[in-house]
């Protein structure tokens, strides 16, 4: 990550798309697209000839995009390999996002009075809401007592969902499952930073989390990508211990960036 900030940005993007590409391919097998198979293989996933066979594209293109060189894909090779590499939609997003030409404005993190009002009006469901890196922009009281160590104590700066996770001890004391939650961060954040190349934002807080944390520096290398998503998740209360709580999150309409997030607990 620390060569792309030295580098122009748009040769950064295409080295990224490149290294998603090709992660993509490797985690693919012949049964997964109805290719025969053909033998022990010397490296994991399908061959670069087997992916531009199936995408309808010329090995040398593929090859090309692979290396992060200085070609630009059309909507329509892209589309044709997000089919063949079986992409999810976010991962799709996330191709279409680093190859585009011009990236996404940065959202400043700012939240409107209202959305705060709304915030304020979910209690006693812990509810706050995010910008794009995780800077938490507003919180109720019922969030602040459940996650007190990211909420509590911000010092007089903005808390940070995405520091917390990997820099705080307490982090993992508050979320049981602290594995499946911060992986689960570090892959919206990846997807976050590619609509924002350019920006210092995301690329100084991937460059820091990458450096504090070894598991961080470990799933990045798998160029996992995710959206937003509900789930149940066990959150360690204070007081009350271990609780299951049923969690949405949903993008603000005049800054889709932003994201709210409700807990709610079985029963509520």
């Amino acid at each position: 990550m620390a060569d792309d900030r030295r580098t122009h940005p748009r040769a950064a993007r295409r080295r990224e798309l490149g290294s998603f590409l090709r992660s993509r391919r490797e985690r693919l097998t012949c049964a997964d697209v109805g290719l025969p198979a053909t033998g022990r293989r010397r490296t994991p996933g399908l061959r670069r000839e087997e992916v531009a066979m199936l995408a309808g594209i010329s090995t040398t293109w593929l090859t090309y995009l692979e290396q992060g060189r200085n070609v630009q894909a059309s909507r329509q090779v892209l589309e044709a390999l997000a089919t063949t590499l079986q992409l999810t939609p976010a991962e799709h997003s996330h191709v279409l996002n680093l190859a585009a030409e011009t990236p996404s404005p940065a959202v400043l993190p700012a939240v409107a009075p209202a959305v705060v009002s709304v915030v304020q009006a979910m209690h006693p469901h812990p509810a706050y809401v995010t910008s794009g890196d995780f800077t938490v922009l507003a919180w109720n009281r019922a969030a602040e007592e459940l996650v007190p160590g990211l909420l509590a104590n911000s010092d007089g700066e903005r808390p940070h969902l995405a520091r917390w996770l990997f820099e705080a001890p307490d982090a993992r004391t508050t979320f049981p499952q602290w594995e499946s939650v911060a992986q689960d961060v570090l892959a919206r954040l990846r997807a976050a930073a590619a609509r924002h190349p350019d920006e210092p934002r995301y690329t100084g807080l991937v460059e820091d989390l990458l450096h504090v944390s070894p598991e961080a520096r470990a799933w990045w290398n798998r160029h996992d990508v995710r959206a937003d998503r509900a789930g149940i998740k066990q959150v360690r209360h204070p007081e009350r211990g271990i609780l299951e709580l049923t969690h949405a999150a949903f993008a603000v309409a005049d800054q889709p960036e932003h994201t709210l997030v409700v807990y709610l607990q079985d029963g509520t």
